[in-house]
């Protein structure tokens, strides 16, 4: 890792949001999938869920642009499994739909711990997850289309929540908790050499300035190495 790319990724991890995220319920077309996690990268969003009981998440990396990398998915059976773990973990969770008891998307307060509940395509966001949500929003629009496409509407709302965390100065200070600030360091800077830890079970090793480790490999990890691994 280059000191470059070393102070790169520390100022991007300073600025993550980790109680700003997504569920995404039955989004299945990969371009829309893609799109979401590329914006969700953007705004400095850590995690999205997807809740697709029939296929994995699977992004394309054409649309992507390489955010699969800076993006963790959680992957989930059921819409309640993901609104019931973030619920208890203090989120909002806030569905895009269009019904008499939406407001303004504008409207709410994107400052607070947050999950913005996208649905499929075709159908929106089911009535199970809708008696879930705290909230419903909806675009205001005012043409004869009376929505927007999944990714387009999800970039809007995460543009909003974006503006409003500048505001209450919440990109200012690091977010993150220290330990996992350093773990995703180490894994998105050198992302071979994590592996080769994680498969042998091994704590990471530190980090120094310029992003040079302070640490010695050890030599069962140094023995799987190969000459490209990790020239960033």
């Amino acid at each position: 890792m280059t000191p470059a790319r070393y102070h790169r990724i520390l100022e991007v991890l300073k600025r993550r949001q980790p109680d700003l995220t997504l569920i995404l319920e039955g989004v299945h077309k990969p371009h829309n999938l893609s799109a979401i996690q590329r914006t969700a990268d953007a705004v400095g969003v850590l995690d999205m869920h997807a809740v697709s009981p029939d296929r994995p998440y699977r992004s394309r990396k054409g649309t992507a642009m390489g955010s699969q990398k800076w993006v963790r998915i959680h992957n989930h059976a059921a819409t309640a499994d993901a609104v019931d773990a973030l619920q208890a973990r203090g989120f909002q969770v806030v569905a895009a739909h269009l019904s008499e008891r939406a407001r303004d998307f504008r409207r709410i307060d994107y400052s607070r711990p947050t999950a913005i509940l996208m649905g499929t395509e075709k159908y929106g966001v089911s009535d199970q997850a809708l008696a879930l949500a705290d909230a419903e929003i909806t675009i205001p629009m005012a043409g004869m289309v009376a929505s927007l496409n999944v990714s387009v509407a999800a970039a809007v709302i995460l543009y909003e929540a974006q503006r409003q965390r500048e505001q209450a100065g919440c990109y200012d200070t690091p977010r993150l908790d220290p330990e996992l600030r350093a773990r995703l360091l180490f894994r998105w800077g050198y992302p071979r050499l994590a592996q080769r830890y994680d498969g042998l079970g091994l704590p990471y090793p530190r980090i120094g300035d310029d992003g040079v480790l302070l640490d010695p490999v050890p030599e069962q990890v140094r023995r799987t190495l190969t000459p490209q691994a990790d020239k960033n």
